[in-house]
């Protein structure tokens, strides 16, 4: 796997071996990115279920201020550690393990900060058996302080899955499949002039 563009543009990060990830390709990733490029710089980014941590770098390495990772899986975990530290990434991110509904909750609840942290790009990648989690996240997502003002919240997913065009305050704007994947654009405010829904 490769760094598409930015800072660390080429730098190949690590994966899994087997079937414990299914990392976003690099070719999706670039469709991701090149749809987020006019707001990417300066955001603040949570990758949910974040892998190998391949989106969030990506996102530093475009000038992202801050990523958040969010992934349960102990040996991805230590993946995503491994990849920032190969790029010699120290500082922007924070690693959070645990649940992702449960990590969401409590980033919600800010941990005893009086302002919890609202975020302007979140990514969302569960495993495509986990049917469920999408709309879980969704409407969690859409019901919280999690988001900033202009937010927009992506789900890669099957393209046979259907999400809802509705999730609290989120509305779908934008659909995008590359071969089996799809990406779901989600906004709390009116969509961008370029958008479509499917």
């Amino acid at each position: 796997m490769r760094i598409v563009a930015g800072q660390f543009r080429s730098r190949q990060i690590k994966s899994l071996r087997g079937r414990e990830l299914r990392p976003t390709s690099d070719r999706l990733r670039e469709t991701l990115f090149n749809v987020l490029s006019p707001v990417i710089e300066g955001s603040r980014f949570l990758d949910i279920f974040a892998g190998t941590g391949a989106i969030g770098i990506e996102a530093l390495s475009r000038g992202a201020q801050e990523v958040v990772f969010l992934e349960k899986h102990n040996p991805a975990v230590k993946l995503i550690r491994e990849n920032l530290a190969a790029l010699a990434i120290v500082q922007g991110f924070r690693i959070l393990s645990g649940d992702a509904l449960l990590s969401l909750e409590k980033l919600a609840q800010g941990n005893g900060i009086a302002a919890p942290p609202a975020f302007d790009i979140i990514f969302l990648d569960p495993p495509y058996a986990a049917t469920n989690e999408y709309e879980r996240i969704l409407q969690l997502l859409g019901s919280t302080t999690l988001l900033s003002t202009s937010a927009v919240v992506i789900a890669e997913h099957h393209h046979k899955l259907r999400l809802p065009a509705e999730a609290g305050v989120l509305r779908r704007h934008r659909f995008l499949r590359q071969g089996d994947a799809a990406l779901s654009f989600y906004s709390s405010g009116p969509a961008p002039e370029k958008s479509s829904a499917p």
